[in-house]
């Protein structure tokens, strides 16, 4: 039997053609990897919306309404820091001796809740965890400017047993501050209404589902106050839909004296 044995050249010339194999082989792998990286890249990782969006990727009416509220917020000029001198409450200028500066946001749809700042002193935010969906209430000594009490009521899911005795209970020489979020009107009893139109409010008997209203009267007040606004929940005519838009009133209340 005859045996032929390979030299050492072969050998070579082998193993420089398994590298050559091996090497085009990843070559091309790399050229099908690297695009497909891509793809999937652009496919898993698209533009994220800004903060202020909390992300939401939902394409519901809900999750539109809330974007909307929130970018609103974000861009108005309600929200952006007062330039040079800054005055009480964030007025544009002081209040007269003899009157209390004051400051007041409805809530944003159903989203951004309500605040309240009152002679330099914010007394309801969400932050101080004292407002919440419905009516937000705050009385005042028109004398001090002294908070007294605030209050929440719920009025689409809660219980508002408590809210007459709230409002029967507001003493005279007080100043009353009202703000809605979200729905401020559906368990709305006629006494209640009753007892804010005593306090100076000339569009509590219109106030419906999910209108924005923001008053400040007081008890003992004479005629109608002067500091109301009061918008209408109309979807054609709505800022994010389902709601109206955001109100905001300020101006300089004033002391009592006597």
């Amino acid at each position: 039997m005859l045996y032929v044995v390979k030299g050492p050249r072969k050998i070579r010339k082998k193993r420089k053609f398994a590298k050559i194999v091996l090497f085009l082989f990843f070559a091309a792998a790399l050229v099908v990897i690297i695009p497909l990286r891509n793809i999937i890249n652009e496919y898993l990782f698209q533009s994220v919306p800004e903060i202020y969006c909390l992300k939401i990727t939902s394409t519901s009416e809900k999750s539109k309404d809330i974007a909307n509220a929130l970018s609103h917020f974000k861009n108005s000029p309600a929200s952006e820091k007062p330039k040079g001198v800054q005055h009480k409450c964030g007025l544009k200028k002081s209040c007269p001796r003899g009157t209390f500066a004051f400051n007041m946001k409805t809530g944003a749809a159903n989203v951004l809740p309500p605040k309240m700042c009152f002679n330099g002193e914010t007394i309801m935010s969400s932050s101080m965890k004292n407002t919440g969906e419905g009516l937000n209430i705050a009385v005042i000594n028109a004398r001090t400017g002294d908070v007294m009490r605030t209050g929440a009521f719920n009025m689409w899911l809660g219980d508002i047993v408590s809210l007459e005795p709230f409002l029967e209970a507001i003493e005279e020489n007080t100043v009353v501050l009202i703000v809605t979020f979200d729905d401020g009107s559906t368990k709305m009893t006629d006494k209640a209404r009753g007892l804010i139109a005593e306090l100076g409010s000339s569009a509590i008997n219109k106030l419906a589902f999910r209108d924005n209203w923001v008053f400040a009267g007081g008890k003992g007040i004479s005629g109608k106050s002067p500091f109301e606004q009061h918008i209408k929940n109309n979807r054609s005519n709505n800022k994010y839909e389902n709601w109206p838009e955001l109100l905001e009133m300020e101006g300089c209340l004033p002391q009592k004296l006597d």
